[in-house]
């Protein structure tokens, strides 16, 4: 999958890409909120490969795919299928620099779009870290709305979190 918007163009990443993601999950704050801390460079290549070989969507595998933006990758979109019928996932990340652009709103809005009209899916959805503000507002600004709030429900890097869901479905867009 690939497309473009108004200012962005997202494609599956390229082996080129590896410092420019680097960048993005090299980054606490930017991890603060994922599942995996920040990348070093220890680990960075084995990381990046996973991305270099999630390019395209099944229901066996995610799809990765690169934010590109004045040809340098700023964002990262990752798509799976989940357990239910025509239900994905969506998850996201964007560089610091990127921050108050409307970069990620662009972005996931119009991959969105994508996967309603292209993939004939029924839903999407997106579990958040509750802590995550930025992330909530995003679900928020693209029409998502806010289905649940788990409490204490997630063990994650040593302690429990709340977890917020948002959901779509493709009827509620189209």
């Amino acid at each position: 999958m690939e497309f473009r918007t108004e200012r962005l163009f997202i494609r599956p990443f390229k082996s080129g890409d590896l410092q420019d993601v680097f960048h993005i999950y090299n980054n606490d704050d930017i991890c603060k909120y994922l599942l995996h801390d920040k990348w070093t460079d220890e680990n960075m290549q084995e990381r990046f490969r996973e991305k270099l070989d999630n390019h395209a969507l099944s229901r066996d595998t995610s799809l990765s795919l690169a934010v590109v933006h004045d040809n340098r990758v700023i964002g990262d979109l990752s798509v799976w299928y989940t357990e239910m019928k025509d239900t994905v996932e969506i998850g996201y990340s964007f560089s610091k620099e990127a921050k108050g652009k409307g970069y990620a709103t662009e972005a996931v809005g119009n991959l969105v779009k994508k996967l309603f009209t292209d993939f004939n899916v029924h839903r999407i959805q997106a579990n958040l870290d509750a802590r995550n503000e930025a992330s909530q507002k995003l679900c928020e600004r693209i029409g998502m709305r806010k289905e649940a709030h788990f409490i204490k429900d997630f063990w994650n890097k040593g302690e429990w979190t709340d977890s917020i869901v948002y959901g779509m479905l493709y009827s509620e867009v189209n």
